[in-house]
């Protein structure tokens, strides 16, 4: 941080104590919100790097000025924010501004909160201290949750438009249909509700990855046997055998992991690669080194399939809300699940191009033994 002499009489550019600022033994400048305090006389003493960035205004510049001056700050109605609040004057009771949307000049849109330190209960304020935070990231959280809901509501329609009509259909003319016409009926009602269903349980998963709450329940897991029961799945749905090669080397390290979970992971990626890849889908399962500090070793599955696979410009979007590597159906949240499940165990996930020219998933979960779990 900048210091030199003040331009204000008798005011020295310092570092206000610990205490009114960062907190003790924290670095101003290490904060990812703009930090900005000023003085007892209403003269700025610390501006910190995130304040500088967000501001525009260099800390040299801002420095020993009067707080009005250095944030020329005004409410979405055009009003200078200092004049309406008056730290230093008002209510002696006052101790903070709540959070509000401000603006800089030239019409930039800010988060501001203010907190008036004061030498002793409705006694003159020694300190002002005004975070700011930039507007973008909650814009960008907003642009993501108008998105989730347009998706969940367009993915609801479908199905819950189709369980409506068949059921309807059905509790008026029931006897007008034949036994195999009904079965249709119901089948097709019974294949929507599942979808709807699998829906909610994504969007469960959204929240708790998002929340950090995503729970993972270990216990011992034989991936192997787990990727051999979605390929069984598939050839009994219709899928030729050999389109499948399983690769299990041995030995592999005793894997502790969330089995429900696991297999949410193997049922996405087999999935993907079975509807947006082409050719062979190949899945390895080896012994690899642990993305934990500490641990030697950890298990890797790698799928690939022999498609077109995905654009390199496309990669490092993969596992972001929404992405779809085709238009063929899907909510485009699958990946992103994926990465949160795989990122709860301690685990890594990346893609990239298979030796065929498809799509490669590769994940690494490190090895839990039962004492890690107590």
């Amino acid at each position: 941080m900048s210091v030199g002499t003040s331009s204000a009489p008798g005011a020295q550019r310092v570092r206000p104590p610990a205490e009114d600022a960062a907190g003790p033994g924290v670095d101003p400048d290490d904060l990812p919100d703009g930090l900005v305090v000023a003085d007892e006389h209403g003269h700025v003493i610390c501006f910190n790097a995130a304040a500088e960035r967000i501001t525009a205004v260099p800390a040299a510049t801002a420095l020993g000025q009067r707080l009005e001056t250095a944030l020329p700050l005004e409410d979405l109605e055009g009003r200078r924010w200092w004049q309406l609040t008056d730290p230093y004057g008002g209510l002696a009771i006052r101790s903070r501004q709540p959070e509000r949307n401000l603006l800089l000049p030239g019409g930039r849109e800010v988060l501001v909160a203010a907190r008036y330190v004061r030498a002793e209960p409705a006694g003159p304020v020694r300190r002002v201290v005004v975070s700011l935070r930039d507007t973008e990231a909650r814009r960008r959280t907003e642009r993501s949750h108008a998105e989730l809901i347009a998706t969940v509501a367009h993915e609801l329609r479908s199905p819950l438009t189709s369980v409506k009509g068949f059921t309807a259909t059905l509790l008026a003319k029931w006897e007008r249909f034949t036994d195999d016409q009904k079965r249709l009926m119901l089948e097709t009602v019974d294949a929507d509700a599942d979808r709807v269903t699998r829906l909610i349980a994504e969007l469960l998963d959204i929240s708790r990855i998002d929340s950090g709450r995503l729970e993972v329940r270990r216990q011992p897991v034989d991936i192997g046997a787990a990727v051999g029961r979605h390929i069984q799945a598939y050839v009994a749905a219709g899928q030729p055998a050999d389109r499948f090669l399983l690769r299990v080397e041995q030995p592999l390290p005793a894997l502790w992991a969330d089995p429900d979970k696991i297999d949410q992971v193997l049922s996405n990626l087999i999935e993907n690669a079975v509807r947006h890849g082409d050719g062979t889908v190949t899945i390895d399962v080896t012994a690899s080194p642990s993305p934990r500090e500490g641990e030697d070793t950890g298990t890797s599955v790698t799928v690939s399939d022999e498609g077109p696979g995905i654009p390199e410009e496309s990669m490092n979007r993969v596992f972001t809300r929404f992405w779809r590597g085709s238009k063929r159906g899907g909510t485009g949240l699958g990946l992103y699940i994926v990465k949160g499940i795989v990122e709860a165990h301690g685990g890594t996930i990346t893609v990239g191009r298979a030796p065929g020219g498809g799509a490669l998933f590769r994940f690494t979960l490190p090895v839990a033994a039962p004492a890690y779990l107590t």
